[in-house]
């Protein structure tokens, strides 16, 4: 069926799937063109991906970074929003499907950006997610919020060392931004919030790790930060293991190979995993229909103007998207957004007077650095050539991450949560609920359950 709203309209019509950075900011480029737009997203929100962390970790609310998307563009007479998990593009017929609540839609299209993102990857060891909750949504962010502080409870309830020292400790895998900055905040949240707190249990004796398979921290922001990065951390009292590849893991730890070939075993109940990431399906998709290549991590090869081959009026950005040079960062989805909405505009206007479109420049990218906290008053920061660390850093980050932040009301918000932890030790969003720690459990459960029932079924008939 097509989708619920639809309505005639000779306008050029122009499809988002996605509402992250690239999909929401190709919506608001497009405010002022003669276009309809359709902005398609399996959530409800748009998520500011850089600060989950500080929802994990009880610093700030999941409202103050997923804004809703449909009341950031209820002022856009042009655009609408759609709540639906794509599922196929069909790239003959010009026309996305999606899914929603076991009902399919169709939406037509004469101009598609595709800014799909990316999720977690465990590199083939899907099994993972169970015991290791990657970073990547709400959901992961509020269910490692709830294992954490979850730990700390059951060790304080706990009479056996061995029981509460697995519990006490914490295993990040993944020494890249989000890692180390996952580290700093749990090591941070046992050495000042929660000190004091508990009566059988120290939380500063908690045991932080964080291991990678690469031999150093942070590795596309150089030796020198990394190496900054690794010095706080270490001095905070997070244990960094390098060169060291996780080959498993279950509910009570982890399983590493060293460099050396040694295997060993790290008992921790709570693990976060940061490692890697994998495009959208919807590369794989694309694939199966054209000429379209696909790296190892399923980002698609996009041509010099971020289209697909042999399909002008299909574009691809963000983490979808494999660019040479341009890292899968928040700047290189809204670069590649306001690059190919121009482009978009300037051929609808070109075809509404009748004219020819000019030939298309290739995508430049333009490199504005990157950052990453460490600690309280602490980031690493690369501007150019330029690379510093310490306090300038962290209000350099602070102030950038600000002003992405959409919204005025959550940039106050956000302002406020900063200032209760950053000023004092306090953190104001502690509160887990049981569904919050073992809903992914509960319902892969329920899904082995109707699958069983099924089987059963189909062999009775």
């Amino acid at each position: 069926m097509s989708h619920p709203g639809a309505t005639a309209s000779d306008r050029h019509r122009v499809v988002i799937i996605g509402s992250g950075f690239g999909g929401l900011n190709s919506a608001k480029n497009l405010k002022r063109t003669d276009v309809d737009v359709k902005l398609i997203a399996r959530t409800t929100h748009h998520l500011f991906q850089p600060l989950l962390y500080q929802v994990a970790t009880g610093i700030i609310s999941e409202g103050e970074i997923a804004p809703p998307t449909r009341l950031i563009l209820r002022k856009q007479e042009n655009a609408q929003v759609l709540l639906g998990d794509v599922t196929h593009v069909d790239l003959a017929g010009k026309t996305v499907t999606s899914k929603l609540l076991g009902h399919d839609y169709k939406t037509p299209y004469d101009s598609l950006i595709i800014a799909a993102g990316a999720g977690q990857s465990y590199f083939g060891n899907d099994h993972f997610a169970e015991f290791a909750p990657g970073m990547k949504t709400i959901d992961d962010a509020l269910e490692l919020r709830g294992r954490i502080l979850g730990a700390f409870e059951q060790a304080e309830r706990s009479s056996d060392p061995v029981r509460r020292s697995k519990l006490l400790t914490f295993v990040v895998v993944g020494a890249g931004p989000t890692g180390v900055e996952m580290a700093g905040q749990i090591q941070e949240l046992a050495d000042q919030t929660l000190k004091g707190s508990f009566r059988q249990i120290d939380p500063t004796e908690a045991h932080v790790i964080l291991l990678d398979a690469a031999p150093a921290v942070l590795p596309p922001m150089g030796k020198k930060l990394g190496l900054k990065a690794q010095a706080r951390l270490e001095k905070m009292g997070v244990e960094v293991q390098l060169n060291a590849m996780v080959t498993d893991v279950d509910r009570n730890g982890i399983t590493v190979k060293d460099q050396d070939g040694t295997v060993r075993r790290i008992e921790a109940a709570c693990k976060v995993w940061s490692a890697g990431v994998s495009a959208s399906p919807l590369g794989r998709d694309l694939a199966e229909q054209s000429d379209v290549e696909i790296d190892r991590a399923g980002r698609v090869k996009v041509n010099p103007d971020l289209s697909i081959p042999g399909h002008p009026d299909v574009f691809v950005i963000g983490d979808m998207a494999y660019v040479e040079g341009v890292p899968g960062m928040a700047q290189g989805a809204i670069q590649g957004a306001r690059y190919v909405t121009k482009i978009i505009q300037n051929e609808v206007a070109a075809r509404a007077h009748g004219n020819v479109p000019k030939p298309r420049e290739p995508f430049k990218y333009f490199d504005k650095g990157s950052m990453a906290t460490v600690s309280k008053y602490n980031a690493v920061a690369q501007v150019g050539k330029l690379e510093f660390g310490g306090f300038i850093a962290w209000l350099a980050w602070l102030g950038l991450h600000l002003i992405y932040l959409v919204g005025f009301k959550t940039k106050i918000a956000t302002l406020m949560s900063w200032a209760v932890t950053f000023l004092g030790r306090d953190r104001g969003q502690l509160t887990i609920t049981e569904q919050q720690a073992y809903a992914r459990t509960r319902i892969e459960q329920l899904e082995d359950l109707a699958a069983s029932v099924r089987e059963t079924e189909k062999a009775a008939s």
